[in-house]
């Protein structure tokens, strides 16, 4: 029987290191996969970029990373630039082609300096600017269907050199971050384009009701400044925000004479008023993007202990949404003068609805909107 003989020592230590690659190659891999799903976590534009960022001083191991995006006239600017001149730094924008970063969003190529102050297309400005001393840069293009919408750069390793394992890595983050980035503009134009929409209905509500003049956005504002003192994320505070300036839609399918009558409603006209709920969830409902915001406009007339309408809900069957808008309308509605209602000081709408607490109002929102007043918010 043969007996193995033994590897030279030059091969073990080969296979150790080849080991020793493998092991940092999975572990930065796991790192891409955490930090691409970090990215494509939210849509918030602002977020995106901040962790953009993040993530590339992550996976690079690096001191500092940017990143610079294209605006319509090709300028490149830098949205995000941690470390402590970071400020400082977004003053500065490259032309195409100026610059590591100019260079890499005319080619479309990565790109991996290791002697920056060496390379004749290095823009020194920023380091004479900050006091940084720039030693090695990778910069890869940010890609949204083969248009360059800017470019993303890591700057100084903190150990050895930048690699082409690091470049592959980089420019797989880059590829997550421009679909993160595309999906978080696209989301913020629709945004935009459904706030034109509610805030074209807010002024058709005001054009139906005489007595309205402002009310929606007064309306608006006070929800704000309760949801400020209350946990609840961004969607919910944009939710809350287009429910608020909508909450009285249903009053466009309204007669005139009802809506604009000058004295008090009979209770006929009444019941018709307290249609609007109900008016208004249909209408909302029939635009797809709006229909999360139903419940504040279908039930902001619900009171606390069931006694209110459409539907009689109570307690916290009513949505949290629809239970802020309740207070926010009736202390706006308390305040104002209408025909049939003398406007009241602020400190007597505040008694008002501290006396109907735990009926009408749910207690935790009037605490809360006590809370805002006495801050001055509202």
């Amino acid at each position: 029987m043969k007996m193995a003989r033994p590897r030279p020592q030059g091969d073990l230590e080969r296979i150790k290191s080849e080991l020793r690659q493998s092991r940092e190659r999975c572990n930065k891999l796991e790192i891409l996969t955490k930090l691409s799903g970090l990215i494509n976590s939210s849509l918030d534009y602002e977020y995106v970029k901040r962790k953009a960022v993040a993530a590339a001083t992550e996976l690079l191991e690096c001191e500092t990373s940017s990143l610079l995006l294209m605006n319509e006239k090709g300028i490149l600017f830098f949205e995000v630039a941690l470390g402590e001149k970071g400020e400082m730094v977004k003053r500065f924008q490259l032309k195409m082609g100026e610059g590591i970063a100019g260079w890499v969003a005319m080619h479309g190529k990565p790109l991996l300096v290791p002697h920056a102050k060496e390379d004749q297309r290095f823009f020194k400005e920023v380091d004479e600017a900050t006091d940084f001393t720039t030693r090695n840069i990778i910069c890869v293009p940010l890609k949204v269907k083969n248009t360059i919408i800017g470019v993303i750069q890591g700057i100084n390793k903190r150990t050895g050199e930048f690699t082409h394992d690091d470049l592959d890595l980089f420019q797989s983050l880059a590829d997550q971050i421009a679909i993160a980035l595309d999906n978080a503009r696209l989301y913020e134009e629709l945004n935009e384009m459904a706030r034109q929409l509610v805030d074209g209905l807010s002024e058709a509500i005001e054009k139906r009701d005489s007595y309205a003049g402002g009310h929606p956005q007064r309306v608006l504002h006070i929800c704000m400044a309760i949801a400020k003192y209350l946990p609840l994320s961004p969607e919910d505070k944009r939710q809350l925000s287009l429910a608020a300036i909508l909450h009285d839609i249903g009053k466009v399918g309204i007669a005139d004479q009802i809506l604009t009558k000058d004295g008090r409603l009979t209770v006929e006209e009444l019941e018709i008023i307290r249609e609007h709920p109900r008016i208004g969830a249909t209408i909302v409902g029939n635009i797809k993007q709006l229909r999360p915001i139903i419940p504040g406009i279908q039930y902001h007339h619900e009171h606390y202990d069931g006694s209110g309408y459409p539907e009689g809900l109570q307690g916290e069957e009513i949505p949290l949404i629809a239970r802020i808008i309740a207070v926010a309308d009736t202390y706006d509605a308390i305040i104002h003068e209408r025909s049939y209602h003398r406007g009241v000081s602020k400190g007597e709408a505040v008694a008002e609805i501290t006396e109907n607490t735990g009926t009408q109002f749910d207690p935790k929102i009037v605490t809360v909107f006590a809370q805002a007043l006495d801050n001055g918010d509202i």
